[in-house]
């Protein structure tokens, strides 16, 4: 090595100098989740995957479609169209291949425009300090959710399922709106403004219904198109207006929206919301059993402790001279009246914690629910009916009460009127 080259590392593997470069550009913003446009050279297709080289007149990159993003592009695309990409830099540390993993990809004329409408926006919300809020806690376990999706989409399907199996019984609220097309924006606003009334304690009492606690807004996967509308600043400052904490589930994990820069959360799925918002109940009480135990073994120890320095103490008073006599009774008197006042504070502190705990439980549990006065609709096939849309005219279902079930015919469906 020639003096005037030091290095500060010594000589690295080849290999781990390019995984850390493959993890510098990962970690890096300004390599991820870019709008890049340019001229398509060399396309060709590869076990599935498609391969291609982004160009224009100063320099060129190569590209790759992985095969499970090949349903957003456009077949139109060809060498030599005018493409937007949206894509992250990545390396390849066995080949030492620089190369972008594309997520979007369209002619110029459509996702270009589109994707500058988006940066505006952004720009905005980023000047107004709209993106710098702290995020709201999400509740835990929460007491009633709002989901704001297509109704009868399979997003809501595998939300509902997944909610099921984590815990039985949560109350939810579907509200079903359009989630693409020229009035999806419209809509999504629509059903978060009545997320916004259900969580007013006085609308919900009257409803019969603890307030909202926590609003899912999303859908599945789809083309840029498709997922337009949450990119879209009304609906941006409705998640913004919400006095609740909002999730924003939309599309994949490569799909990166306004709504999620808005929403408390950004979920990377449908799924992945329910995942981060509902405990699996067992687990949960499980935990705070284990919680309670250690809980008391705590305030057990500390007193044995306690009881020990004052044995100790007393073994030296009575051991002491008498002159020490009377200071040692005062130490041993403030000892003894610190202990009992922290035995007394701990053990109350303890018993209120479990109080909440025990509460939490008691309001979660739907036989409280149902001796308030309130009932529980089921299917035939014992499924909770949770939603208008989910009845028919002239279906048998189960009511059930605190004291016994009825079943009832259904003849009319009145949906509640939406309020602005």
């Amino acid at each position: 090595m020639s003096a005037g080259h030091e290095t500060t590392t010594g000589p690295l593997p080849i290999g781990q100098f390019a995984q850390l470069v493959q993890q510098t550009v990962k970690n890096d913003p300004m390599f991820q989740h870019q709008a890049l446009s340019g001229e398509v050279s060399q396309w060709s297709v590869h076990n599935g995957n498609i391969y291609f080289t982004l160009r224009d007149d100063v320099g060129q990159m190569d590209c790759v479609i992985w095969r499970n993003a090949r349903l957003n592009v456009d077949p139109a695309i060809k060498v030599g169209s005018e493409v937007v990409i949206i894509g992250s830099v990545d390396v390849w540390p066995k080949r030492g291949r620089l190369q972008i993993v594309v997520a979007r990809i369209q002619p110029i004329q459509t996702l270009g425009a589109m994707e500058e409408t988006k940066r505006r926006l952004v720009a905005d919300l980023k000047a107004e300090g709209a993106l710098d809020l702290p995020p709201r806690r999400l509740p835990s376990p929460p007491k009633h959710v709002a989901i704001v999706t297509g109704t009868g989409s399979a997003a809501l399907s595998d939300m509902k399922r997944l909610m099921a199996n984590r815990w039985p019984d949560m109350r939810t609220t579907v509200i079903g709106v359009l989630v693409q097309g020229e009035h999806a924006a419209q809509e999504i606003v629509r059903g978060l403004a009545i997320t916004r009334q259900l969580a007013q304690p006085e609308v919900a009492e009257r409803l019969g219904l603890p307030p909202v606690d926590v609003v899912i807004v999303g859908r599945g996967g789809g083309s840029p198109e498709d997922l337009w509308a949450f990119n879209l600043e009304p609906v941006a400052r409705a998640i913004l207006a919400s006095t609740v904490p909002v999730i924003s589930a939309v599309g994949h994990e490569q799909d990166h929206l306004v709504s999620d820069l808005v929403a408390d959360v950004r979920a990377s799925t449908p799924s992945n919301a329910i995942e981060r918002l509902v405990p699996d109940r067992n687990a949960w009480l499980q935990f705070h059993d284990e919680l309670d135990e250690r809980l008391n073994a705590s305030v057990v120890r500390r007193i044995g402790e306690l009881r020990q320095r004052l044995d100790l103490l007393a073994n030296q008073l009575r051991h002491a001279p008498g002159k020490g006599i009377f200071t040692a009774k005062q130490r041993l008197t403030a000892i003894n009246n610190r202990l009992q006042r922290t035995m007394e504070a701990s053990l109350s502190s303890h018993q209120q914690r479990l109080a909440r705990l025990g509460a939490t439980l008691q309001a979660a549990h739907p036989q409280r629910v149902l001796e308030r006065g309130y009932s529980m609709v089921q299917d035939n096939k014992g499924g909770v009916i949770s939603d208008i849309g989910s009845l028919t005219e002239g279906q048998t279902i189960q009511l059930q009460f605190a004291d016994g079930q009825a079943a009832a015919d259904v003849h009319t469906i009145q949906p509640l009127e939406e309020q602005p």
